[in-house]
């Protein structure tokens, strides 16, 4: 097996847990596959094997690796698709950051997640995602996101109204400062903070949600992923913003875009140990009384 293994430039503190990884790695035999950023980022801080590969780019990747490991937080996670597309290759992340529920390995996991890793000892979780399609090619090959698309203002400018049709159908126009549109997996990252539903992962649906509507009465809308998203942006100012997950560009205002289930999955995976309930639990303290703490 061959692991390749993402991250970000990290802070001291987290050095001793990236270090342990290479060395858990190491005692099992198995060679590591590091992306050469990582790798500028960890020169001089930890000792990376002599046989570890170098890659760049989503086709070496493909050539190279069974897994890729993700070294973060769930925006670290949510980096990796644009290395795995369309490959298939399995992604497991080993959480950083703060509530991860994509990085969902704790950092005092590491050692038992890898054996298990190592051994087979998971499951593949299949999650949707979302493409988006625009008149002048908006983020090129990388227009998918795993968690949402967004619509929305810049900074500086005033509420927008964003017209919405599904299947060529009027479904309505949004006066706020913008709309999310989010997978099962997005269900409980962007949208949940605007007031969201929560949607179990094989729901099959996205949901529609609105950020800080002027109309008290607009609500988060649930659709079958079957269907076609389209929107038109009617605002004072010229421009606005759309974000796949992490990534942000700048769109003129006559711009048109619709949104789709992408073609593709992406493969999350679970250890046996896990179950999806379990994270919910566990990272939204269901069950516990917070008064007492």
């Amino acid at each position: 097996m061959r692991i390749a293994i993402y991250g970000r430039d990290f802070n001291d503190s987290v050095l001793p847990y990236v270090q342990e990884v290479f060395d858990h790695l190491k005692n099992h035999g198995i060679q590591p596959v590091l992306h050469h950023k990582f790798k500028n980022s960890l020169h001089g801080k930890i000792k990376i094997p002599a046989h570890t590969i170098i890659f760049h780019n989503h086709e070496e990747l493909k050539q190279t690796a069974d897994v890729l490991l993700s070294l973060g937080g769930d925006g670290t996670l949510l980096d990796t698709l644009s290395l795995i597309r369309n490959s298939g290759i399995p992604v497991i992340g080993i959480n950083f950051g703060r509530l991860g529920f994509l990085a969902s390995i704790n950092k005092g996991e590491i050692e038992s997640a890898l054996k298990a890793l190592i051994h087979g000892d998971y499951t593949l979780d299949e999650r949707s995602l979302l493409r988006l399609e625009s008149d002048n090619n908006l983020f090129g090959e990388e227009n998918f996101a795993l968690n949402d698309i967004t619509i929305h203002r810049r900074d500086n400018s005033a509420m927008m109204i964003i017209h919405a049709s599904m299947n060529g159908e009027f479904i309505n126009s949004y006066w706020a400062d913008g709309l999310i549109i989010a997978t099962p997996t997005g269900s409980t990252a962007y949208s949940l903070s605007c007031g969201g539903p929560i949607i179990y992962p094989d729901s099959q649906s996205f949901v529609i949600t609105p950020i800080a509507p002027h109309n008290l009465n607009v609500r988060p809308v649930i659709i079958p992923d079957d269907n076609i998203l389209s929107f038109e942006v009617e605002a004072r100012e010229s421009k606005f913003l759309v974000s796949c997950d992490s990534r942000t560009v700048t769109v003129e205002r006559s711009v048109k875009i619709s949104i789709k289930k992408a073609d593709f999955c992406v493969n999350l995976i679970r250890l046996n140990n896990e179950t999806y309930l379990n994270t919910l639990r566990n990272k939204l303290l269901w069950g516990i009384d917070t008064r007492n703490y």
